[in-house]
């Protein structure tokens, strides 16, 4: 009877409009996943990596399939196959009435809704199982690492591709079987094949013999889990020794436990299956060997592995781990590619500055003076020439050859930015066909600056050649396409649409000519979609949702789409199994601008290695200032494997082998038919050498190097010799590391200048040098090395030696000098260099206005000496600087105590020591030194309100030494300006002065 259906029907009007709304929704649906797919295609056809795009599109559709029709055969079947042994004869029980209504409502149409419920949950099981696709490949393709685990002695190649993929499949595994249960259960109870009221057994012997198999299959699952988690066990966290690896109380007491488990597992589950259907035909048995599993599990699993740990393991922890801890150091230091790191000890006892510094020039030559990151705006400022061209925050460092003669150039590429675009300027037409590109790659030598502090460009220009002083007159690296249609500032939105069917007729802006004019372009490169045809035209208006694909007469027969612009956007599409690094750089290469991306193949179950996070591990004051920063990945196997170019003009994405040895990348190399990526013998000359050690994986190894440069297991569970990164020299409560840097320099122990990545590490805890870490290349090849100093050392790390320099009195009074009201100093890289014996620190010293538009110029550089505070100079060059530092020492030599820093030239000699301070000088100067002793002492106790009051006061006191050396000393004629530049140059404040 209609009155007694559970559900209520729906009139006709309501299931029509439902099934339009459903149908709508679906057409909407596969449309926009149509043309997404279809665009792709174009795009992948454009760059000729159509491999990727079917070789990724069709596994996730072949484990969507397998996976989820897998699932949904497995719960219907069982749903199935509870209803065919349903009883024919239910006794009388008000439990029965009442689900006899359900009965009534789901017999006639039973096979839809288990047809349904399977289809939904294969549905979920397989989209969960096409994100898959990376670990099924790998599974598929991945090789022998030639490396065997120190445990059970599997290589390597069975953890990082085999593993992960078994342990989903038994995680699907689990999931059907306990949805199969779950669901089987329901529908045994629907039609009576189990009962909670009545006469006679609560359950079917048909339904006891389904439910308890599957429950045995659950079992037996187990039992493989227990295999599985026995190789686990050596990606786990030893807590006991502060390491990824099995540990002494995993490799003795919870090995043998799960194998024993495994075991158990198996008796229990066939002890399910005899007990509920050949033997005694009850659940009592059955649920006792449960209860046996489980007790067995938490003792033999978890109470005998914690007495082991606890009362075997702490009392003697050093010795008893020691073994598991050099499987740690020497997996970790294989994983990350330490296990090549040279060390060499550096005694760096010379504290006075050595004659040969005046002469040198493989090091002194090459201090860097430009730091990318503050002269980019100076690149803007100077180079922009219109608003909408942009260097970004943070400038790149390559080296050239220019007059026969290699050194380091800091390098920035002209883009359009679109968000600086004018209203007028910003309409789609402006916006996507007119300025469609940038123009021309800006570079300055890093060791030169010239009118006032200026950057000498020698690149980039946007004329004829120029006679100004302040840069070169000709182009000195020479780009005979210099035009960027590819960069770093562009999102994807950004798109441009280039090409004309009149080559008369140029619409895109190229670049300005004269007083306010320009001169116009047609792109004429390979790159691009094409979308002169109707089809394409309306499938982009679809996809970029914008009607004037269709409509504006300046998209033409002959027009191309370019998009995905970014190049590391690019290459990321290109290759989706790699990690890319967070700075791609340009480089002009046979005539051409190339980005140049370092991409990294990683895995996170290689056995005892350490496990990091890249995000934490990359983080420092430059992340996403000009870089981008790196997913929260969680990885213990790494390697720098490929080397991509990405072509400023075409979008040409180029892929090269780096680590021939690399056993992850053969694998996706493998998987994606053989060439995707090419032979390292195929990297052109040219570009060899533009290529660099890559920034974050040299933060990932400089990190790890802090603790892993420990190789004795004995003093890597003490942890005294470890190091730590050093927090922004001019800025150390900030809690922001300090960024590697590169130079072209030479080491001790190094044949020749190197272009290298360093970094300075300090003693975990204090603040003293440690060592210095460099990455280079060297016949093609990375290499680490290490100059270790002794422990006992008095040299001073980076936060103390910018902390002395800064807070010498000569040199604050001259900050201070330089300071005011309108401008603030900046400091540069703090270098840290290794020279004679000692150790030398170079710091450039910006002075930026508080005027709108102004940039920052080079107008000191801070030096010192030995350890830190002993011989320091602030100085208008670097060549003045080290002259200072050397006259000094020559006086230190003679027993003569050093002359006051100064910017300029040295004071003249007196003939003999200066005569002591008398009067109302010398009561000023014990002021100063008073209030000088009060900042170190508020800085130490970090109590920034009485850093505030000291600051006020040294300031107050160093003005009251300045009227009084006024007074006390003659000035006829004036004094040149103190900055050594030009005069007014704007200063410090004093904070900044202090040391921040």
């Amino acid at each position: 009877m209609r009155s007694s259906s559970p559900l209520p029907r729906m009139s006709r009007r309501g299931r029509v409009t439902i099934g339009v709304l459903v149908g709508v929704f679906v057409l909407f649906t596969l449309l926009g996943w149509g043309v997404q797919a279809w665009t792709d295609w174009l795009w992948f056809d454009e760059v000729r990596y159509t491999e990727v795009f079917t070789g990724v599109l069709v596994t996730r559709l072949l484990l969507f399939l397998t996976i989820g029709v897998g699932m949904a055969v497995i719960v219907g079947g069982n749903l199935w196959l509870a209803h065919r042994l349903r009883p024919r004869l239910r006794p009388h029980s008000v439990e029965q009435a009442t689900l006899e209504r359900y009965r009534m409502a789901l017999s006639p149409r039973l096979g839809t809704w288990i047809a349904l419920t399977a289809a939904v949950i294969g549905l979920f099981a397989g989209l969960s199982a096409q994100s898959r696709w990376t670990q099924w490949l790998l599974f598929r393709n991945g090789g022998d690492f030639g490396i065997k685990d120190p445990e059970f002695g599997v290589d390597v190649g069975f953890y990082v591709f085999q593993l992960p993929f078994w342990r989903y499949l038994l995680g699907v595994g689990f999931t059907a079987v306990v949805l199969a249960l779950v669901g089987a259960l329901a529908v045994h109870y629907i039609f009576g094949g189990v009962r909670l009221q009545g006469v006679g057994d609560r359950m079917s012997n048909a339904a006891r013999a389904h439910l308890s198999s599957l429950v045995a299959v659950f079992v037996l699952l187990k039992a493989v889990a227990y295999v599985l988690d026995r190789r686990a066990m050596l990606l786990e966290y030893n807590e006991g020794a502060k390491l990824y690896g099995a540990g002494y109380a995993d490799v003795n007491a919870l090995l043998p436990a799960k194998e024993i488990l495994a075991y158990i597992s198996i008796v229990v589950a066939i002890a399910i299956i005899v007990f509920s259907n050949a033997w005694m035909r009850n659940l009592v048995w059955p649920g006792i060997s449960l209860a046996l599993l489980g007790v067995s599990a938490v003792a033999i699993g978890g109470i005998y592995p914690w007495a082991v740990q606890t009362f075997e393991v702490k009392p003697s922890a050093k010795d008893k781990e020691a073994p598991y801890i050099q499987r740690s150091i020497d997996a970790t230091r294989s994983a990350f590619g330490l296990g090549v790191t040279k060390t060499t000890p550096y005694a760096a006892n010379n504290l006075t500055p050595p004659p040969s510094l005046a002469t040198d020039t493989s090091v002194v030559s090459n201090v860097r003076l430009l730091d990318p990151q503050l002269v980019s705006e100076t690149y803007t400022q100077l180079q922009q020439v219109r608003g909408f061209y942009d260097f970004g925050p943070k400038l790149d460092i390559d080296r050239y050859g220019v007059n026969g003669k290699t050194s380091d150039y800091v390098v920035g590429v002209r883009e359009i930015n679109y968000s600086e675009l004018t209203d007028q300027q910003n309409t789609w037409i402006n916006r996507h066909t007119v300025y469609t590109h940038g123009y021309g790659l800006v570079a300055a030598p890093a060791n030169q600056v010239v009118c006032g502090g200026q950057p000498f460009f020698v690149s980039g220009f946007l004329g004829e050649k120029t006679q100004e002083a302040c840069s070169s007159q000709t182009e000195q690296i020479t780009a005979k396409q210099p035009r960027i249609y590819y960069g770093e500032r562009m999102n994807n939105d950004d798109y441009a649409i280039v090409g004309q069917a009149d080559p008369k007729k140029k619409a895109e802006f190229d670049r300005p000519v004269g007083e306010g004019g320009g001169e116009s372009y047609t792109y004429t490169g390979t790159g691009g979609v094409e979308i002169g045809s109707f089809p394409r035209r309306l499938l982009y208006a679809i996809k970029e949702q914008e009607s004037n694909f269709l409509l504006s007469e300046a998209v033409n027969k002959d027009s191309k789409l370019l998009y995905v612009r970014n190049p590391r956007d690019r290459v990321e599409k290109v290759a989706p199994f790699l990690t890319l690094d967070g700075d791609p750089y340009p480089a002009v290469v046979d005539g051409r601008v190339q980005w140049i991306v370092d991409g990294y193949t990683t895995a996170a179950t290689y056995p005892y290695a350490e496990r990091i996070n890249l995000r934490e591990e990359t983080t420092d004051e430059l992340t996403n200032r000009g870089t981008f920063q790196l997913a929260r990945e969680n990885v213990n196997y790494m390697r720098n494997s490929v080397k991509a170019t990405v072509d400023a003009y075409d979008g040409t994405v180029k892929l090269y082998e780096f680590d021939d040895t690399d056993p992850v990348l053969k694998a996706w190399n493998k998987a994606f038919g053989g060439d995707l990526v090419l032979p390292k013998k195929d990297i052109p000359v040219e570009l060899t050498e533009h290529l660099r050690y890559p920034a974050d994986m040299f933060k990932v190894q400089r990190n790890l190097l802090t603790k892993f440069h420990v190789t004795n297991p004995g003093d890597f569970y003490s942890a005294q010799d470890f190091w730590q990164v050093p927090n922004v020299p001019d800025a150390p409560d900030s809690g922001q590391k300090q960024p590697p840097y590169y130079l072209f320099t030479q080491f001790p122990g190094q044949e020749s200048a190197r272009f290298q990545l360093t970094a300075a590490v300090t003693p975990n805890g204090r603040q003293n040098l440690a060592a210095l870490i460099s990455g280079s290349y060297v016949d093609g090849q990375p290499r680490l090395e290490v100059l270790e100093l002794p422990d006992q050392t008095r040299i001073s790390g980076p936060v103390q030696v910018h902390q002395q320099m800064t807070n010498n009195a000569n040199i604050r009074q001259q900050l201070n000098l330089l300071s005011s009201n309108q401008a603030q100093v900046q400091y540069g890289n703090l270098l840290s260099l290794p020279f004679g014996d000692g150790m030398l620190y170079v710091e450039p010293v910006y002075v930026k206005s508080n005027q709108q538009d102004a940039y920052p110029l080079l107008q000191k550089v801070l030096l010192s000496y030995g350890d830190g505070g002993s011989f320091v100079a602030l100085a208008d060059n670097i060549n003045d600087g080290i002259k200072q530092l050397v006259d000094q020492g020559k006086r230190a030599g003679q027993g003569a105590p050093p002359p006051p820093a100064t910017g300029g030239n040295p004071p003249p000699p007196t003939g003999g020591n200066p005569p002591p301070l008398t009067g109302e000088l010398a009561i000023a100067a014990e002021r100063v030194q008073t209030a000088i002793t009060e900042v170190r002492a508020a800085q130490t106790s970090g109590d920034f309100e009485r850093y505030g009051r000291a600051l006020k006061t040294l300031d107050e006191a160093l003005t009251a030494f300045q009227q009084a050396q006024r007074a006390a000393t003659p000035n006829p004629g004036g004094s040149p300006s103190p900055s050594g530049g030009p005069s007014g140059t704007p200063s410090a404040t004093p904070s900044a002065a202090a040391g921040g």
